[in-house]
Order: structure tokens, then sequence, then C-alpha cells
């Protein structure tokens, strides 16, 4: 199974690239569709309290995450941009804007 970052790209771009779906994906339908995940990650907690034991849930949680991942994953890759570059200069903003 893959484990990199580089090869979870790779898995996410043959598994677009076999079905022929990029003549449908651009910036914005990959950008709504991260919303649009996160809102179906976020509906799995809504109306149901507190939440500190989430032991029935963990099923959805984790295929919900999955699929905010990948269609991030996917916009990155549309956009040429390097996962672990972006994320470490956004750390060093973050540590800029909150530091300790």
């Amino acid at each position: 199974m893959a484990d990199s970052i580089k090869e979870l790209q790779k898995l996410i771009d043959d598994f677009n690239e076999v079905r022929g779906w990029e003549s449908f994906q651009s910036p914005k339908d990959l950008a709504l569709s991260i919303s649009i995940e996160a809102a179906e990650l976020l509906e799995i907690f809504q109306w149901s309290g507190a939440d500190l034991e989430v032991k029935e849930k963990m099923e959805q949680i984790r295929e919900e995450l999955a699929d905010v991942f990948i269609y991030c994953i996917r916009m990155a890759s549309f956009l040429n941009l390097d996962i672990s570059e972006i994320i470490k200069e956004k750390m060093i903003l973050n540590g800029k804007k909150y530091p300790c």
C-alpha cells in the first residue's frame, strides 16, 4: 500500500486518469468537493452533543476524512503543488503568527 505523499498522489492520479475524470475536474470543482466532503465529516457530529466517545462513528469518520484528504491531494496534484513544501511553509507562517 502507498505510504508516502508522492505515492498517495500517484495512486489518486492514476485512479482518476483510468476513469477519465480529469476533464471533469478543475480547481473550482476540487475546492467545492473538499468543502462538501468536509461538511459530510462534520455532519457525523451534528446533533450529537459533546461526542467525547466516537467509537460507533469511527468507520464513517475514517471514510469522510479519507475523502477530504483525497480531494486535497488531487487538488495539489492538479495545481502541481508539492504538498510537503506547502505544509512546511504554512507551519513556518503559523509559528510566526502563534509564537510560543
